[in-house]
């Protein structure tokens, strides 16, 4: 019984960490989302929010506008359909409802904005991109449907000196019958900022407007019909077209009556050869317009192009030499000393020699990590099944030793291909997913139900899935190493971190050794007992024990969901966390009714499967909601700040020293550091003595800054720590923290 229990439930995990694993790989490519289920984004550098305008609300031949207005940081700006020199303009993909269909976004009058030698253009203050919303004749939500349901995935770039890549996901419940006029006031003044076209009434083409290629490097431009109240007015031009003009040149312009007129410098890095040119003029902003009202007006029109273009510089390129010099040092701040090979630049044996043996080394320690703890239960049942018959004790070693080694690989493989897909992930990226949480939360509960006795997956089980212990022996072991990598790959080991951080530079075939060296480590033990006959003497003999044994290790499962639960909870908040609970309490009844026999079942099963698929469709969008009220922008009462883009640098160059701690709720070594060495007393009154600055940067959820930064240190998961001191490079502690260790190094600041 206890060799068949293993069995159905290795097949079972198998099921369950297939469907795990999928969710993961879908969640990482569809969560880029810094807010979602809100209509608000707040990061350390601007608020964004969805906006709407709907007066007469959501009905065909009325007015519906859509908006993000963003909110910028004193001296961070956003940027308009033409950047400028450098930047990126805002972009806005929406998803709504059929019948709504989405136009361009009408963007308000920019600012020139200079940059050193560039010039850019765009917004500072508040800003309001509008979107106009046509509503079809045949939208027809239905008379029960109450709300229209918008959705908008919005990236933007954010710069001062430095710039931050940032995106969100907004969601907004409209009211269809109803008016939504709180932000007409902002819509207002977004179309007033809208630039007009120069004579009213036209698409933009003025007569007689033109742009004259003179001289091969400048454009003669001449402007007719602006209004008598910009006559005399020195003006500022606006380009649509991007890369054509020297955009922070200093031109001459004149008035020739009602003529305007300028002789502008073509870009030395002029990308493009238009026949028309769109352009916008306004006069200049006034100094401090960012944090007042802007009330310039500015005027369109689309200039005819004479003459011929000289030829477009070619894109500029990095010399071969250069390029190798700069791959070179890359590899070295990364600590790896890239080499050349007859198939391209990987590491040098040295340094791949090293990361396999730190992966090896790291795998092993990684057996000692709590992590790992709940699958040790179900590896001891299976040696003592096999202790006195050495081929099947060998056999199962190597198949256990398969199953987390092909996990590794498969994993690590996951890994590489969503971050060469553009996804900023890093080790133990499946946890970043709430629904990947709560899935393993519901697995381990299944486990913890079956080894405390309540059911046999045999009863759930059809014949055919139920007897394949008989043909395929080997199958707990492989799939029981299968469970063990689901669970210990959140960890994080001495030795592994420089291993799997190296694995960023590397080519995939050098890479994935470095993962499958990991899985050898972890499995190196239970390889090395199954092939020594003296491990297999020492174990017990099969007896009645091994049930109360196998009840016994119902309890280190069943904590182990408690800490699931409390992960979720810092993911999805205490909203989440109750939700996900409810759930566990459906999934119980479920099975607690399929265990039962006759009609009882029957009747009880019906019953407890009609409650779970309620509590499903009333509880589950909860579990992957994140909350809009955050508290990480508060410090903490220990003084614990948290982790910004650019802040350890902007307090060590003030000349204060700063200690970085990166973690997750699921990095069980993290809080075991956090709860230990970080909040022993000595090093506290070390850290005061020193006046550190602490900052901690929570990779719970995906966090693609966080994970830039993690790879700048050469390291792809948590926890990491780190000391920045003023005019030396940082210091890095290992993975598990001693007091005498954070000591000695702060003694050192």
């Amino acid at each position: 019984m206890p060799h068949r229990l293993l069995h159905r439930l290795a097949v079972t995990l198998f099921l369950i960490a297939a469907s795990a694993l999928w969710t993961s790989a879908s969640a990482q490519f569809s969560s880029k989302t810094s807010g979602q289920g809100s209509s608000v984004v707040t990061t350390p550098y601007v608020r964004a929010e969805l906006l709407a305008h709907a007066p007469q609300g959501v009905a065909p031949g009325q007015p519906l506008w859509l908006g993000l207005q963003i909110t910028h940081q004193p001296e961070w700006h956003t940027y308009w359909k033409n950047p400028g020199d450098s930047g990126l303009p805002t972009d806005l993909a929406w998803t709504l409802p059929a019948g709504l269909d989405a136009g361009e976004i009408a963007w308000p009058l920019p600012k020139k904005i200079p940059i050193g030698t560039l010039a850019n253009y765009g917004y500072e203050g508040t800003v309001l991109l509008p979107v106009p919303v046509t509503v079809a004749s045949t939208f027809a939500p239905g008379p029960l449907v109450k709300d229209a349901t918008i959705q908008l995935r919005a990236s933007w770039l954010v710069c001062r000196k430095e710039c931050i890549p940032e995106e969100g996901e907004f969601t907004l419940h409209l009211p269809i019958r109803s008016t939504t006029a709180l932000s007409g006031a902002a819509f207002e003044a977004a179309t007033v900022a809208q630039p007009k076209p120069v004579l009213a009434g036209t698409s933009g083409i003025v007569p007689d407007s033109q742009a004259q290629i003179a001289d091969g490097n400048t454009l003669q431009v001449s402007v007719h019909g602006l209004p008598v109240a910009l006559r005399g007015k020195t003006l500022d031009l606006y380009p649509e077209t991007a890369e054509v003009i020297d955009n922070a040149a200093a031109w001459p312009q004149s008035w020739n009556g009602s003529v305007w007129t300028a002789k502008i410098p073509l870009s030395a890095q002029r990308s493009g050869s238009p026949g028309m040119m769109p352009v916008v003029l306004a006069e200049p902003a006034a100094p401090g317009h960012a944090t007042g009202a802007d009330t310039r007006t500015g005027y369109r029109t689309e200039l005819k192009v004479l003459g011929t273009w000289p030829p477009a510089a070619s894109m500029a390129t990095v010399s071969p030499a250069l390029e190798a010099a700069l791959k070179a040092n890359a590899a070295l701040a990364a600590g790896a000393a890239a080499t050349p090979t007859a198939g391209g630049s990987g590491a040098s044996t040295l340094t791949l020699t090293a990361a396999l043996l730190g992966a090896l080394l790291g795998g092993l320690i990684l057996n000692l990590m709590p992590c790992v703890f709940p699958v040790l239960a179900i590896k001891v049942v299976g040696f003592t099944q096999h202790a006195h018959n050495r081929r099947a004790h060998r056999v199962s070693g190597l198949a256990y030793t398969a199953g987390v080694v092909l996990s590794f690989i498969a994993l690590g493989a996951l890994m590489l291909g969503l971050r060469a897909a553009g996804e900023a992930i890093g080790w133990g990226f499946q946890l970043q997913s709430p629904a990947v949480v709560a899935g393993l939360a519901a697995l381990f509960t299944l486990i913890a139900l079956n080894l405390a006795g309540l059911f046999e997956f045999g009863h759930f089980l059809p014949s055919s899935v139920a007897s394949l212990q008989a043909r395929h022996p080997v199958a707990d072991s492989f799939l029981t190493g299968v469970l063990a990598v689901a669970v210990a790959s959140p960890c994080t080991a001495p030795f592994m971190g420089a291993s799997l951080g190296l694995t960023a530079t590397l080519p995939a075939p050098q890479a994935l050794a470095v993962f499958a060296a990991l899985g050898l480590g972890l499995a190196l033990p239970y390889l090395a007992a199954s092939f020594i006959p003296a491990v297999a003497r020492a174990l017990p003999r099969p007896g009645a024990w091994m049930d109360t044994f196998r009840k016994l290790m119902a309890f280190p499962m069943f904590a182990t969901v408690v800490w699931l639960v409390w992960v979720l909870g810092q993911q999805s908040g205490i909203d989440g966390a109750g939700a996900l609970l409810i759930l566990l309490v459906g999934l119980s009844l479920v099975v607690w009714a399929l265990s039962l026999a006759g009609r009882a079942r029957q009747w009880m099963a019906t019953v407890s499967v009609a409650v779970m698929a309620l509590l499903v469709w009333a509880f589950a969008p909860h579990i992957t909601h994140v909350p809009t009220a955050q508290a990480a922008t508060q410090a903490s009462a220990d003084g614990w700040q948290p982790w910004t883009p650019g802040a350890a640098e902007q307090i060590v160059a003030s000349g204060r020293p700063v200690f970085v701690d990166f973690t997750a709720a699921w990095c069980v070594t993290c809080q075991y550091n956090k709860k230990t060495t970080l909040a022993h007393a000595d090093v506290i009154a070390d850290l005061r003595a020193k006046n550190v600055a602490l900052l901690r940067a929570d990779w719970t959820r995906r966090d693609p800054a966080i994970t830039a930064a993690l790879a700048a240190l050469g390291r792809s998961g948590v926890p990491v720590y780190v000391f920045y001191r003023p005019g030396k490079p940082p210091v890095m502690l290992t993975e598990v923290l001693s007091v005498d260790e954070v000591r000695a190094t702060i003694a050192q600041l």
